[in-house]
């Protein structure tokens, strides 16, 4: 599981049950879309006797990259009553995953349709607190990209002038990075499979000597 939801609860106990079933539901929507920035979930008991549903709320809020928010609210009214609180976490995640899928189909078509190179790009800028930072390609061209696309959870080796290889997609605020891959930490070599000789090569010219322009 690469993203930890943030979780709250109101007037409901929490459970190691709770946590399990959360955690299963969070990584199968993680097999939906690789690339998800945040996942919170808001569990509450707001009726103590209802005439019919579930006297539990679930809301979950999922952000994904370049500015998408998906949110769902599950509270059944009608139905059988007391539907437990599982079922009502399953019915939520099961609506999530399919906004998720769709969402999904139609970045994969814009991207199918305005296809981008892979490119080379060096770390200009980090801010690993907020889980964000930008690369510089050759042509000068500032890119963003998330600590989810980092490949192999290598978000954490990167540093100022770590040579990288990507894949943009265009998104709502400009180019962005859909898939970083680490082919060359300054002072130290990348592991011989991550990337093509030719590749790490260009990676190491960059890192070492940087292009006219580059800041």
């Amino acid at each position: 599981m690469q993203i930890f939801p943030e979780v709250s609860y109101r007037d409901v106990e929490k459970t190691d049950a709770l946590e399990t079933l959360i955690q299963e539901k969070v990584s199968k929507l993680e097999q939906v879309c690789d690339h998800i920035n945040s996942c919170r979930i808001a569990i509450e008991k707001v009726h103590d006797h209802p005439s019919s549903g579930s006297p539990y709320r679930v809301r979950l809020d999922i952000t994904v990259p370049p500015g998408h928010e998906l949110a769902v609210d599950k509270s059944p009214d009608s139905g059988v009553q007391y539907i437990p609180l599982e079922a009502v976490i399953r019915d939520a995640f099961d609506a999530a995953r399919r906004q998720l899928s769709e969402l999904n189909a139609k970045q994969h078509n814009e991207v199918k349709q305005h296809p981008q190179q892979a490119m080379m790009a060096i770390v200009t800028k980090l801010f690993p607190e907020e889980n964000y930072g930008f690369l510089k390609t050759l042509d000068g061209q500032e890119v963003y990209f998330h600590r989810n696309s980092v490949t192999n959870a290598d978000f954490e080796r990167l540093e100022f002038g770590t040579g990288v290889h990507f894949m943009s997609v265009e998104g709502e605020k400009g180019l962005q990075a859909s898939t970083v891959r680490v082919v060359n930490k300054p002072g130290a070599s990348a592991a011989p499979d991550e990337q093509p000789d030719e590749q790490i090569e260009a990676a190491e010219e960059v890192s070492v000597s940087s292009p006219e322009g580059w800041q």
